[in-house]
Order: C-alpha cells, then structure tokens, then sequence
C-alpha cells in the first residue's frame, strides 16, 4: 500500500491501485482522464477536495454510479479519510485484494453499499 497516495476525488484507492506506478492522481495535471472526470471536474468547481467533502449524499455522478467509488465515498464522508486508509491497510495487510483481475478485486462483489461499508470495516 501507498499510503501517502491517498484515496482519488471519486473515493477510489489511489494507495492501493496497480495503475499507481505510472498515475499521478487526480490533481498532477497529468491525469489522463481530466478532460472528461465528471467526478474531478465538478469537485473542481464547487471547490471540494472530494467528491466525499460535497453535502449532497446522494450524488451518483461519473464514478459514483459505480459501487466501490461511492462505497468508498461515503465510507469517508462518514468515518474520514484516514479511517478509511487504516481499514484498507489492515484488510490487504489481512488479505483483502484491491485489484485481483485488472481492476476488479475484493470490494467490487458487492451491490449493496451498506454491504460494502460494513466489509470495509470488518474485513471479512
């Protein structure tokens, strides 16, 4: 884990992602995707970190449609950033895999988010 990567605007784990090699994250001005990045332009915009700092829970946009970013999201509007990184430190260091297959690991089997908090928290 790296941790020192932190987690992206759209709640991802940039610490634990295989592409952390050769991303630079969100803010370098490198990212590949910021022309089209809802989730980095609108955090942008309204002047939030993250896309978890924003007040409207419910937010769905780009990323968010998906389950772990907005897991993830939530997870850290909830509890913050930091208890989100010691969770997924403690579950790789336990055997939790951020991306098994490409990009799809142990906290993409979930289609319930509160499911997938609670994973995050247990780790089992």
């Amino acid at each position: 884990m790296k941790r020192e990567l932190g987690i992206a605007r759209c709640g991802l784990a940039c610490c634990l992602c295989s592409e952390n090699v050769s991303c630079q994250g969100c803010d370098s001005g490198q990212c590949p995707d910021k022309d089209w990045c809802e989730n980095r332009k609108c955090s942008i915009e309204k002047d939030y970190s993250h896309c978890y700092s924003c007040c409207n829970e419910e937010c769905r946009k780009g990323m968010l449609s998906k389950i772990k970013p907005y897991g993830f999201s939530l997870f850290a509007k909830r509890y913050g950033e930091e208890a989100l990184l010691d969770c997924l430190e403690r579950n790789e260091k336990n055997g939790v895999v951020y991306h098994r297959q490409g990009i799809v690991g142990d906290y993409d089997e979930f289609d319930d988010v509160e499911e997938l908090i609670r994973f995050i928290k247990e780790g089992k």
